[in-house]
């Protein structure tokens, strides 16, 4: 007898990532770049890395965010930060990105969404008014491999503003952790109390002279007056 077609096996949805938060240890890449060189989390141990995912080359708001990030990367190196955008688009479509708008960032190339993935930048998300599953837009801004400051669902215009006064608040406090504690100045010395003068001695009172003693003769020449 001819066994019954099995019905194909419903495909589980994929399930949105968590996105890492701050102060957590930034998931590891390495992956391929526009320049054709291997970008890795390793290469910017001891320093600061602004780490941005976005959906795809050429389109609006990436165009956008890109050119964005590309006038702010003076400013951001100045402060000690390098910025970095990841896409699933491949090397060539990054190479014809960046040359079409003079992008000076450095664009990475991941293709099976395994690092967006490890950073929570791909799951469900509303587009146009339904749940569906593609990249989430998200910014990283990682310190010597540790997550300092994380933004998930990114309004493009205004961002790299956000993302350069976050990291001039982090250089401060980093200026004030190492910033030598002052020293105290010693408290002044009292100045030892003056001694009060000593007393001045009373003179002696003088003595009064004894009367004088009247002689016997003297008394009795009187008396025979």
């Amino acid at each position: 007898m001819p066994q019954p077609i099995a019905k194909p096996t419903a495909q589980p949805t994929a399930q949105p990532t968590a996105q890492p938060t701050a102060q957590t240890k930034a998931p590891s890449f390495k992956l391929d770049s526009d320049a054709k060189k291997t970008v890795s989390l390793s290469d910017f141990a001891g320093k600061t890395l602004v780490l941005y995912f976005y959906p795809k080359d050429d389109t609006p708001g990436c165009t956008r965010e890109a050119i964005a990030f590309t006038k702010r990367a003076a400013a951001l190196a100045k402060a000690g930060a390098t910025v970095v955008g990841v896409s699933k688009d491949s090397i060539e479509s990054h190479g014809r990105f960046r040359d079409k708008y003079a992008l000076t960032i450095p664009l990475l190339s991941d293709p099976d969404l395994a690092t967006h993935k490890a950073y929570g930048a791909y799951g469900e998300k509303v587009m146009y008014g339904k749940k569906v599953l593609g990249v989430i837009r998200s910014t990283f801004l990682i310190r010597d491999g540790l997550i300092v400051k994380a933004w998930k669902s990114v309004k493009v215009d205004g961002h790299d503003e956000q993302v350069l006064a976050a990291l001039a608040g982090e250089v401060a406090n980093a200026a004030k952790k190492t910033a030598p504690a002052k020293k105290t100045a010693p408290a002044k010395k009292t100045a030892p109390a003056k001694k009060a003068a000593p007393a001045k001695k009373t003179a002696p009172a003088k003595k009064t002279a004894p009367a004088k003693k009247t002689s016997a003769k003297k008394k009795a020449a009187k008396a025979r007056r």
